[in-house]
């Protein structure tokens, strides 16, 4: 029988998604060609950060988060996201993944989902 639960409740809910956002956010700042996008970011401005991307995941995954924070494509203007930088993201979020035993029919859906807002994020 199809697991019919959202992409949300299969992940673990809020909690499985703030321990995901938190090791990813920490990989990622932590990287040394990604790291540069949180170099002068005051530690406010990153915790605010963290709980947008909390509320966007437990948002698009299907939980009851309203996500206040702007579309893609305005979050991310004028960064210089590059192929290597997305292939880098795309990395940590599957090792991130895999430490923390997301599944891989959740990880494929996660994968999909980055898939289709890759092109606003890197505009």
């Amino acid at each position: 029988m199809p697991d019919t639960r959202s992409l949300y409740e299969r992940l673990g809910g809020y909690d499985a998604i703030v321990a995901f956002t938190t090791a990813l956010l920490g990989r990622l700042q932590a990287d040394d060609k990604l790291g540069r996008f949180w170099e002068n970011r005051g530690a406010d401005g990153v915790a605010r950060e963290h709980q947008l991307l909390i509320d966007y995941l437990a948002n698009v995954t299907g939980g009851h988060m309203v996500y206040t924070g702007r579309e893609m494509r305005t979050s991310h203007k004028g960064m210089g996201i590059d192929s290597e930088d997305w292939d880098r993201f795309v990395q940590h979020v599957g090792a991130t993944a895999g430490e923390l035993g997301v599944g891989e029919a959740e990880g494929a859906d996660v994968l999909a989902h980055l898939d289709s807002i890759k092109a606003d994020i890197m505009a």
